[in-house]
C-alpha cells in the first residue's frame, strides 16, 4: 500500500480512476474476527454517493465504503505473467470465438450477436468487442430484440482480470439488472510441453465428430445445429480412445476436440469414461492432438475449465496451463426489450 514519507498510510485514488486497476486497504466490518484491515485488488468500476464498487479478478463485486478507507493505489492493468504464452485478452476472445462458430451471426457496431438454436452459451450470445455504435441502453435493446425473435434468452459474454478486459461492461449490466449465470476460466499454456506429457499411442484422430466420438461427449441427442457448431472452426480435429468392447459396440474411453488456427491450439470436450479414470487417457488425448497441432505450425494453446472442476484444474496445471482472464455469461432481466432508464 502507499505509505508517505512520514510512514502513514495514504488513499492516493479518486473518483478520477474509475476504470483502472487499484489496491484499496480498509477497516474490517464490525465482528471480522482477527482481522483489523481488509485488502482488496480490482477495477474500480464506479465511486458515487460514497461507496466504492471494485470488481476482482474472479467478476466478484465488492461495494465498499469510502469511510472505511484507509489506503489505496492505482496499480499496473495487469500483473506480470510468470508463465505462459504472451496474449492479450481480446486476440483470446477472437481465436476462441472462431473454434465455436455460431450457425448465425450479425454485427451490432463492434458487437458480434451469434446464435445457434440454444446450442451452448458461446454460441448464443454477444461477444462485446468493440463499440456498439450506440448508447449502451439502446445497444442493449437491440441486443434483446434480435435473440427475441429467435426464441433465445439474450446473453453478453464478458471477460475481467487481464488487460483490456471488460469490468465496466460487466458493472453497468450489473445496474441494468442482468444477472451472471456462469464464470469459468480461460487458461493459456505452452503446446510442446503438452506433447511431451505422453506418446498418445491408440489414440485415433478424425477430422469430423463420429457416432462413436459423439457416444461419450457429454451432450445427447445434438441436432443438425450443433454437429455444426461442433464441426466449425478454422482446422478440427476430434481424438477418440476406442472403448475395450467390439467395435461399434461401445463408447469410447477418451474423447477430446482440439481446433488449430495460427499459433493457437484450442483443447475442449475432454471426457473420459468415469469407470477408466486416473489412468492418464485424457492426458494421452491432448498429447495426440498437440502433436497434430504442432505439426500445423501452432506453438501455444488455451482452453476453458470450470472454476470448482477441480481435478481438470490440478491436471492442466500439471501440464504448464495457468489462468489467462476468467469469462461470465449475462442474462437479460426478465421483461421486455424495451429500452430501460435509470
Amino acid at each position: 500500500m502507499e505509505i508517505s514519507a512520514a510512514g502513514r498510510l495514504e488513499v492516493r485514488i479518486t473518483a478520477a480512476d474509475v476504470g483502472k486497476r487499484v489496491s484499496v486497504r480498509r477497516l474490517s466490518e464490525p465482528g471480522v474476527a482477527g482481522e483489523k484491515f481488509t485488502d482488496t485488488v480490482g477495477v474500480l468500476t464506479s465511486w458515487d454517493k460514497g461507496v466504492l464498487l471494485i470488481t476482482r479478478k474472479s467478476g466478484e463485486s465488492v461495494r465498499i465504503a469510502e469511510s472505511t478507507l484507509v489506503a489505496g493505489k492505482v496499480v499496473p492493468s495487469a500483473p506480470a505473467r510468470r508463465r505462459g504464452p504472451a496474449a492479450s485478452y481480446e486476440e483470446l476472445a477472437r481465436a476462441a470465438a472462431r473454434a465455436w462458430r455460431p450457425v448465425e451471426s450479425e454485427w451490432l457496431g463492434e458487437w458480434e450477436l451469434r446464435a445457434a438454436a440454444g446450442f451452448t452459451r458461446r454460441a448464443n450470445s454477444v461477444l462485446p468487442l468493440g463499440d456498439p455504435g450506440m448508447p449502451l441502453d439502446d445497444a442493449l435493446a437491440a441486443v434483446r430484440r434480435w435473440y427475441g425473435e429467435r426464441g433465445l434468452p439474450a446473453y453478453v459474454q464478458t471477460a475481467t482480470g487481464a488487460e483490456g478486459t471488460q469490468e465496466l461492461l460487466c458493472a453497468e449490466l450489473e445496474r441494468r439488472g442482468w444477472v451472471r449465470e456462469v464464470t469459468a476460466e480461460v487458461w493459456t499454456g505452452g503446446l510442446a510441453p503438452v506433447a511431451d506429457r505422453a506418446e498418445g499411442t491408440g489414440v485415433v484422430l478424425s477430422r469430423e465428430a463420429g457416432e462413436a466420438w459423439l457416444g461419450r461427449y457429454r451432450r445427447k441427442g445434438l441436432s443438425d445445429v450443433a454437429l455444426r457448431v461442433l464441426n466449425s472452426g478454422p482446422s478440427v480435429w476430434f481424438a477418440t480412445v476406442p472403448g475395450a468392447g467390439a467395435p461399434g459396440t461401445e463408447a469410447p474411453a477418451a474423447i477430446g476436440r482440439c481446433v488449430v488456427d495460427g499459433r493457437w491450439a484450442s483443447f475442449a470436450a475432454v471426457e473420459v469414461d468415469p469407470g477408466q479414470r486416473r489412468r492418464g487417457l485424457a492426458t494421452e488425448v491432448m498429447a495426440a492432438l498437440a502433436r497434430r497441432a504442432l505439426d500445423e505450425g501452432a506453438s501455444a494453446a488455451w482452453l476453458q475449465v470450470e472454476e470448482d472442476n477441480a481435478g481438470a484444474r490440478a491436471l492442466y496445471a500439471g501440464m504448464g496451463f495457468s489462468a489467462h482472464h476468467a469469462y461470465h455469461h449475462y442474462r437479460a432481466p426478465e421483461g421486455d426489450a424495451r429500452v430501460e432508464r435509470g
